[in-house]
């Protein structure tokens, strides 16, 4: 028996007439009524009491008929969710990220209009090490990442800048240049300990400006930490300027650096050829934004 077999059957059962059931099928008649029969036969049962006046169901009609629309009604179901996933409207999407995202707020702004066009989607997003985001990306572990630009990646990876910003300075309230009105210049650095964020970027740009090599005291990885480990005194950092506005950290002193701004951009990464519909959604999404202007 075939699901075309339960249609005939629903549509019989549904109209008790077989001549308007043919005619809502495209059917003849006479094939409706073998069809019919066929059925019977394979279930070795009655499906319709007839007569030359009338149509009935039998019990097992009627035990049949409740089980035929649930059948017809998933198989519909599963071929519509083939349809939507097909277009990207279901399934879901792995986004890895670095505090920067979220703090500029491009993370929030690019997941909330995602899953306001494609709410069916799930989204997962985690914060990851920012080294360990490409061979992700590779694995199809991330689909989507976020990060603070440059980072090493292969020729099968893409990226679409969301965010420009420049790099300012962090350091404890107790530091005698926190007090200063002006610009730190990068050669008043010289003898600081840094804690350096995972992008080291503006650290050693500092040191190159300064003509020094940064002493780095140590390297806890996320911004949030970094940021700790300057309140408790351990040493200064050179950090985002998005941080300077996002967050309000006790112990913790913002300066602009001296000299032409030392440069850094969030940038979204995502695999040149992806094939997933709803990952390629977001990355469409992704593409067609222009980038945030934080200085």
């Amino acid at each position: 028996m075939e699901l075309r077999h339960l249609r005939y059957f629903i549509a019989v059962a549904e109209t008790l007439h077989f001549g308007r059931a043919a005619e809502q099928l495209g059917i003849s008649a006479p094939t409706l009524t073998v069809q019919i029969q066929n059925i019977e036969r394979s279930l070795h049962a009655r499906l319709f009491a007839r007569s030359k006046r009338s149509v009935a169901l039998t019990s097992a009609g009627l035990a049949l008929l409740a089980e035929a629309r649930q059948a017809v009604a998933q198989f519909e179901r599963a071929i519509d969710a083939g349809r939507r996933a097909g277009r990207g409207q279901l399934g879901r999407v792995e986004v890895g990220y670095v505090g920067s995202a979220v703090f500029s707020g491009i993370l929030q702004q690019q997941l909330q209009r995602f899953r306001g066009a494609w709410p069916d989607v799930l989204v997962q997003a985690r914060e990851l090490p920012m080294d360990r985001l490409p061979a992700l990306l590779d694995s199809g572990a991330v689909d989507i990442a976020f990060v603070r630009m440059p980072i090493k990646l292969d020729h099968t990876l893409r990226t679409h800048v969301l965010l420009q910003d420049r790099f300012c300075i962090a350091l404890p309230a107790a530091h005698h240049l926190a007090a200063s009105s002006q610009p730190v210049k990068p050669r008043d650095l010289k003898e600081a300990c840094f804690v350096v964020p995972e992008q080291g970027q503006g650290t050693w740009e500092v040191g190159r400006r300064g003509r020094f090599m940064p002493q780095a005291g140590s390297s806890p990885g996320s911004l949030f930490e970094v940021l700790t480990q300057v309140s408790l005194g351990v040493g200064i950092a050179i950090v985002p300027n998005v941080l300077a506005r996002a967050m309000s950290l006790p112990g913790v002193v913002f300066k602009p650096l001296a000299g032409t701004p030392i440069k850094s951009e969030v940038a979204a990464v995502y695999r040149r050829h992806e094939r997933s519909p709803e990952v390629i959604n977001l990355i469409e999404q992704v593409a067609q934004t222009q980038p945030v202007l934080f200085n």
